[in-house]
């Protein structure tokens, strides 16, 4: 628990003001490996959200990383001096950046809420007041690092000094990430039944003590 918390903490203060939007995608790997840490530190009661939240953070960032990586084409730069108005420049791209946001600060209806609740209750059912008022502010402190940076990427209007770029949102590069944005919408608001059981099992698996 106390590894993951270190990792949360991390995460937030490199996040803070931060211009690089790929970097800022690498520190939330950080919080979330951190968030896995701290549910596997609880055990018992967060191993179910902990498992679902290894499904549902994989898919996101395949949401952020593949349009983000179109994001970087159009503009040919990573930071938010340079991307600015993305819903404009690439309105598919930007659209799936932004909601990829949306779903990886744990924003419903996607399904990381769902996960980062099991996880967050687990805590305070089992007593760790401490652990999950720390996990909470950490998450806040995220949620507004990241928002100052994706918010200015992909509102208002792109600057008027940018070169024009070849690249035109097209299906083959905002189908996989939009495929994956519905599938969290799917497992945010009516997980299938099979897999809320394999996950039971494997949570099942990992209580077992030696």
């Amino acid at each position: 628990m106390v590894l993951g918390l270190f990792s949360m903490a991390v995460a937030a203060i490199f996040m803070a003001r931060q211009h690089d939007f790929k970097r800022m995608l690498a520190y939330s790997s950080v919080e979330h490996v951190g968030i896995l840490a701290v549910g596997l530190g609880i055990g018992k009661g967060a191993l179910f959200g902990v498992l679902f939240h290894l499904l549902n953070n994989g898919l996101t960032k395949g949401v952020l990383f593949l349009s983000s990586a179109n994001i970087h084409r159009s503009y040919g730069g990573k930071t938010t001096d340079v991307v600015q108005g993305a819903l404009t420049r690439v309105p598919w791209s930007g659209s799936l950046f932004l909601a990829g946001f949306i779903a990886i600060t744990g924003s419903p209806p996607f399904a990381p809420f769902v996960s980062e609740f099991s996880i967050i209750s687990a805590i305070f059912n089992g007593g760790q007041y401490l652990v999950g008022g720390l996990f909470l502010f950490f998450l806040a402190a995220i949620f507004i690092g990241m928002a100052l940076t994706v918010l200015p990427m992909v509102m208002g209007v792109p600057r008027s000094d940018l070169e024009e770029s070849e690249y035109r949102d097209r299906l083959l590069t905002v189908g996989p990430p939009l495929v994956a944005m519905l599938l969290l919408l799917w497992l945010g608001v009516w997980p299938p039944e099979v897999l809320l059981q394999l996950l039971r099992d494997g949570a099942a698996m990992l209580e077992v003590r030696p």
